[in-house]
């Protein structure tokens, strides 16, 4: 399997796929229409150098791939907002009306965004680490108290994934999200980009978001074993300190196995494709449409398709 650059993400009723400093967002109208929206973007740093530091690099990323995320889940559930909302939208003067309107939405962004952090910090790290003090009353071994901390982490993971994925709008974005890594695997494995290629391609992706954040708890755990301190607060906020260090490590792991077919690579990637069974779902056809319009708005996939048939490195 070849790399090629493209990643992406499910939204609402569509598909965004970004390649290099291009994202494009292709979404499924309640007319069923498909509708793309093609954009630059613009990152948070523009330092080449701390952009391609090993570790920054993935904290960088990760903060931007939020960013980004929560801008395109913004933009393709405007298509579905209430009809009142939407003549509030229009009303008026048309440009003073975008300009407020791009204004509320990087605030509300930049809100979501601290506000999921602290929730995510909240309920992965602070309240694993207080339900695993009550254990040290009967566990005498910090090694195990720890180890008892990070199954209850990986615990709260799997049940919000499986509690989320019975909510009937996210088991749709689930779909979505399927038809992305399909997309994307057909055009890596040499195929042209056709509904019948997509739907027999694979909807596990080594480079997903899924497989990050399942190495994220699972490095915070091994990284947790080494913090020993008396204070339970310094204990605690060591926990919260580390975290950008895990994120720029899963990161650099999963890029390396984005771009390596190693045996050890493939190995230690499982765990992360196992859990994409429960964040993906088979697409329908006009799932992939989406996802289709989406590569083809950011990436010429016809001259990289036939580059792999070469036998070149694309």
């Amino acid at each position: 399997m070849a790399y090629s650059g493209i990643g992406g993400q499910a939204v609402m009723e569509g598909v965004m796929m970004k390649h290099k400093d291009t994202y494009a967002v292709a979404v499924r109208k309640p007319d069923h229409e498909i509708i793309v929206e093609k954009k630059n973007f613009h990152g948070i740093c523009k330092n080449e150098i701390l952009r391609n530091m090993v570790f920054i690099r993935g904290i960088i990323n990760f903060i931007e791939s939020m960013a980004l995320g929560m801008s395109t889940l913004t933009f393709s559930a405007s298509f579905f907002e209430d009809d009142d909302k939407k003549k509030d939208i229009f009303s008026g003067d048309v440009s003073s009306s975008r300009e407020q309107r791009k204004k509320k939405e990087n605030i509300e962004t930049g809100l979501t965004i601290a506000l999921s952090i602290v929730l995510a910090v909240a309920v992965f790290m602070v309240l694993p680490f207080y339900v695993s003090l009550f254990f040290q009353k009967f566990v005498s071994s910090k090694t195990l108290v720890v180890l008892i901390e990070g199954a209850l982490r990986l615990l709260i993971f799997f049940a919000y994934i499986l509690l989320i994925s019975q909510m009937e709008d996210i088991r749709r974005v689930f779909m979505y999200h399927g038809a992305e890594h399909k997309c994307i695997n057909c055009i890596e494995h040499g195929l042209d980009l056709t509904v019948e290629n997509v739907k027999k391609s694979s909807r596990e992706h080594k480079r997903c978001g899924t497989s990050f954040l399942f190495f994220v708890v699972i490095i915070s755990i091994l990284a947790t074993m080494f913090i020993r301190a008396d204070s339970r607060l310094v204990r605690l906020l060591l926990r919260i300190a580390i975290i950008p260090l895990v994120a720029g490590i899963s990161y650099e792991f999963i890029r390396l196995a984005g771009r390596s077919e190693q045996k050890l690579i493939n190995f230690l990637s499982r765990p992360g494709l196992w859990m994409q069974k429960l964040t993906t779902r088979e697409p329908d056809e006009e799932m992939i449409e989406v996802g289709i319009a989406s590569v083809e708005a950011v990436f010429d996939w016809r001259s990289y398709v036939e580059t792999i048939r070469k036998g070149e490195e694309p």
